[in-house]
């Protein structure tokens, strides 16, 4: 397994985490069918930490006989190195780095024995810079001090494809730091850094701290959604960042979108996971009070979770659902 910090988050949605501890198995690990349950979300400043933080307090509160926690990783390419060897239960993922975790391919040397529960929201690939620098597209990159995220992150992953398709050498041409999105919004405002790649729902709580501060400006990444789709698979697709999102930035801006999935070890029973997923509808509007994104959760496309497959207690579920 690759290294990783493992940071235990209270049920209850918090933004700090707290004593670390270690990253061995046991009942502790949250495997799949412990009765402590582990989420794997991301880093602090992002969508995945809080959405999770919210799930793992249901869960404590709504499952009889379960205990879960959220704990900060650095999100995707971690996040499946997890379910694959069962250190934790559910985890938060990006949908290219799950096809690349499933099919065996890219940062994995074996396929991950992944399902999905459901399909949550969509990403958007967010390329934030400081306003008034000449930094208006992805070329303009080439240079500057850019973060492309943590290592072993799924914005990690799109961030190096994106740089590829433009023909930017993320060695050669960029002065390139691997940040979170709460170090990166940190950067800027030390005016160490020029601008980040981000991949996050909206709004993401440290991007719109950034704005209150900092003018800043949102790269268009539209442009390259064919290339990828060709290159990757379908789950590229082009959105739109509204005008408003953030403070200072007024005009849509076109973007990459990438949907999110939670996903589980397919050892999971059948029983558990269609619990979760029940929970995960039962309790959506618990949810939508922890973070907007959760009223993006629908019962049709949830089951939109190609390449992987859904897990056999969220399948009976949703077909229980249509009947």
């Amino acid at each position: 397994m690759r290294g990783w910090r493992r940071w235990a988050v209270p049920a209850l949605v918090a933004l700090v985490a707290l004593a670390g501890c270690g990253g061995g198995g046991g009942g502790g690990g949250g495997g799949a069918d412990s009765r402590r349950l582990s989420i794997a979300t991301g880093g602090t400043g992002g969508v995945y930490f809080v959405y999770g933080g919210g799930l793992a307090k249901l869960i404590t509160s709504s499952l009889e006989g379960y205990e879960a926690t959220a704990e900060v990783t650095s999100a995707s390419v971690d996040n499946m190195t997890l379910i694959a060897d069962e250190k934790t239960a559910l985890a938060f993922t990006l949908a290219d780095t799950a096809s690349d975790a499933v099919q065996g391919r890219g940062s994995f040397k074996e396929q991950v024995p992944a399902q999905a529960l459901a399909r949550l929201y969509t990403n958007y690939t967010q390329v934030v810079a400081t306003a008034g620098k000449g930094i208006d597209r992805i070329e303009d990159l080439k240079g500057k001090r850019v973060s492309v995220g943590s290592p072993n992150s799924g914005t990690e992953v799109i961030a190096l494809r994106i740089l590829e398709e433009a023909g930017i050498d993320p060695g050669a041409d960029l002065r390139r730091q691997q940040l979170g999105v709460a170090e990166s919004v940190q950067a800027i405002k030390d005016g160490s850094l020029d601008a980040f790649f981000w991949s996050g729902g909206l709004p993401t709580g440290a991007v719109t701290d950034l704005a209150t501060s900092r003018r800043i400006a949102l790269l268009p990444t539209d442009e390259y959604v064919q290339p990828l789709r060709s290159q990757y698979g379908e789950v590229y697709s082009e959105t739109t960042i509204p005008g408003g999102t953030y403070k200072g930035v007024t005009d849509d801006v076109k973007v990459i979108g990438v949907p999110n999935y939670l996903v589980v070890n397919r050892s999971m029973s059948e029983d558990l996971a269609y619990q979760l997923t029940k929970l995960l509808f039962d309790k959506q509007p618990e949810l939508v009070k922890v973070h907007p994104e959760a009223k993006n959760l629908d019962l049709k496309t949830a089951q939109q979770v190609a390449p992987l497959e859904l897990h056999p207690g969220a399948q009976r579920y949703y077909q229980e659902s249509a009947g």
